[in-house]
């Protein structure tokens, strides 16, 4: 293997490398946004019991004063009872008292209603207030090690470009202008071995007098099929 070609093949290497970081710090940047999902989840829910507890603190206000309402009137009511002068009168005042005291039974069923939701949901508010917190606790010593790990994967990403950089600045200008040419369309896979007689850019065999010049060639040669730059599977870059 000539040096040109030892160089693409290194330089094919460090592209490769670099291009595989990206999903790394996705994969990284993805573990976090799933436990912060939970934790966004969680403060909905949270506010939501907020709302329902007002709400329902809100609704047995009113009909405490609507309890307050009915409790006068039947008082008003019974001081009516003495002044009534005939049956029918009477009869009336029986009437009204009987919805009123209705209205006594239902608001005091709601009030107790109301009571039982606002205890359920206030346990339930804890109980998630809890989970929120635990969550919290666990995203942030999360995010830190992901921070780090991010910060690790992005140092030795720039270490690559910094070894890419050296390697670029000493190579022919011609050879890295043909090895651009081609990966703008091959992207990473601009070099590849050749093993077991195939290329292993497009896996499509090299016929034996192809490949016998091939292996006997010391200058840098291309697929006749899909145009990589190609080169032994048996002599590693170095």
């Amino acid at each position: 293997m000539n040096k040109h070609l030892e160089q693409l093949v290194k330089l094919s290497t460090f592209d490769k490398d670099i291009v595989n970081f990206d999903p790394k710090i996705k994969n990284e940047e993805e573990k976090l946004k799933s436990f912060t999902q939970v934790v966004t989840k969680l403060t909905e829910d949270v506010d939501k019991l907020y709302v329902i507890i007002d709400d329902t603190k809100n609704k047995r206000i009113k009909n405490d004063l609507h309890l307050k309402e009915l409790s006068d009137k039947l008082a008003e009511i019974a001081g009516k009872h003495k002044l009534a002068k005939n049956e029918k009168e009477v009869k009336a005042l029986q009437l009204e008292e009987e919805i009123a005291k209705e209205q006594v039974d239902f608001a005091n069923e709601e009030i107790a209603r109301l009571d039982s939701l606002a205890q359920t949901k206030t346990e339930e508010l804890e109980v998630l207030k809890a989970e929120l917190l635990t969550e919290e606790d666990s995203v942030k010593e999360l995010k830190e090690a992901i921070d780090k790990n991010i910060a690790e994967l992005e140092k030795e990403k720039n270490s690559i470009y910094e070894e890419k950089s050296v390697l670029v600045s000493t190579v022919d200008s011609k050879v890295l202008s043909f090895y651009e040419k081609i990966k703008r369309w091959a992207h990473e896979s601009a070099v590849v071995p050749v093993k077991k007689q195939a290329c292993y850019g497009c896996n499509m065999k090299l016929n034996d007098r192809f490949y016998s010049e091939f292996t006997l060639s010391n200058e840098i040669m291309t697929c006749p099929h899909c145009g990589r730059i190609i080169y032994k599977e048996n002599e590693p870059a170095v």
